[in-house]
């Protein structure tokens, strides 16, 4: 089924997985690079306005994508993002070492994948229909996890001795993706000469808000955005409040292995544990499970893929027992592979056609927000038992799934939205 896709599709999920492949062996690294050069505080600052570019740049470029087409927008993104990837690697040379300019050139890099990325996702909607999508999605997804389980282990060892050949490897795999853009990818979606009469003539700024506008009164689309956020949220917390419970908690044991050699298991490693069972069960299932659900009705397996999700993080954040807690990751990452695609699916048909960039931007702003769930977290976890905060994750996953079956009674069977229920669109 994977070579009758669009060859766009196609494309598209080799580029995310040379991407994110890179990106795993540098950016989770670059927290502990500006707080060695420069201190935590700083470093937290630079981090944040990193976030806030990429948030702009996300709004921006998802309104360009639609008012003058995917490609174009990708294109310019890929560009640009090349040439910040070759000044990066300059300036983590033998011939320069300049902390500033690796931040300026993160910066721009951000900017790029906050252009490109509501463009990309537009586009893979544009060239599927609601019978592949979920398989599509399935396909991305266990792309995107395959990816980070090769480049995150990468980037662990050579990091710190080998960095200016990892922004090397970098540069090579933007310039194979912005070739594939530019020679191998078509253009999706070509905008009424209308709607680019008017934008030039009322300009970008004021045609974006009334853009945005419109796309946040639709009840709809913002419930079940809402929701995926709360959902979203519970992966969040593993990555810092269970972290920490498990630090502090966890007692560590010693794990008898072979020849007399033990292995201490630490509440750190434990965490790291659940994160690598996580990835390599969906490296190792996505695909036979897209298959699987198939054979389903779809909002009934998102809805069991849910729950399964909530218990096994509601489980993961009080108990301190290593094989409940192994259960437990097994049981919520099988309900991940579960709603994961199909969720996309029905939020592909949820977005007006007229504006899915934009549509898709505001998504990703929204998923940006769970990852405050996670400081907010930390903080609650500070002065809360753990069994309250597994009550409060249960509460937000348990949330995230009322919104969702909200919408699903309020759409036509599929993935299509019925008649009537966004506003308008004008011509901005």
């Amino acid at each position: 089924m994977f070579m009758q896709l669009d060859r766009n599709i196609k494309i598209r999920i080799l580029t995310t997985f040379l991407t994110r492949c890179v990106e795993a062996m540098i950016l989770p690294f670059m927290a502990i690079y500006f707080t060695q050069r420069l201190g935590a505080g700083m470093a937290g600052l630079l981090l944040l306005i990193n976030l806030l570019v990429q948030i702009t740049a996300s709004l921006y470029g998802g309104y360009m994508a639609d008012r003058y087409g995917r490609k174009k927008v990708m294109a310019y993104a890929q560009i640009i993002r090349f040439i910040s990837v070759l000044v990066m690697t300059l300036a983590n040379s033998p011939f320069l070492d300049s902390t500033w300019l690796t931040f300026s050139t993160m910066l721009l890099l951000s900017l790029c994948n906050g252009m490109f990325n509501p463009a990309a996702e537009a586009m893979l909607i544009d060239v599927s229909t609601k019978e592949n999508r979920a398989f599509i999605y399935s396909i991305n997804f266990w792309a995107i996890n395959l990816s980070i389980s090769i480049g995150a282990p990468i980037g662990g060892f050579l990091f710190a001795t080998h960095r200016t050949e990892l922004f090397m490897i970098m540069g090579l795999a933007s310039l194979a993706t912005l070739m594939l853009t530019l020679f191998l990818i078509r253009e999706t979606h070509f905008p009424d000469a209308e709607s680019r009469l008017q934008y030039s003539a009322n300009g970008p700024i004021r045609n974006m808000v009334l853009n945005y506008k419109l796309v946040a009164q639709d009840k709809l689309f913002i419930i079940y955005s809402v929701g995926g956020m709360l959902i979203r949220s519970l992966e969040i917390h593993l990555y810092n409040y269970i972290s920490v419970r498990l630090q502090k908690e966890f007692e560590p044991q010693q794990l008898p292995m072979l020849d007399n050699f033990t292995f201490e298991l630490t509440g750190i490693r434990l965490v790291s544990l659940l994160q690598v069972e996580n990835t390599l069960i969906i490296v190792c299932l996505a695909i036979w499970a897209a298959s699987f659900v198939r054979r389903f009705r779809p909002a009934r397996i998102m809805y069991i893929g849910v729950i399964l999700y909530t218990l096994g993080f509601t489980i993961v954040g009080f108990s301190n027992s290593v094989w409940l807690l192994i259960v437990s990751m097994l049981g919520a990452t099988v309900g991940e592979l579960m709603f994961t695609p199909i969720r996309q699916a029905y939020l592909a048909g949820i977005v007006k056609d007229h504006a899915r960039s934009s549509y898709l931007a505001v998504n990703g702003l929204l998923g940006q927000f769970a990852g405050a769930f996670g400081a907010i977290g930390i903080s609650l976890g500070a002065v809360l038992h753990s069994s309250y905060m597994a009550l409060i994750i249960f509460g937000m996953g348990m949330t995230g799934l009322l919104l969702t079956h909200y919408v699903f009674q309020r759409l036509a069977p599929g993935t299509a939205r019925p008649q009537g229920s966004a506003p308008t669109a004008a011509k901005v």
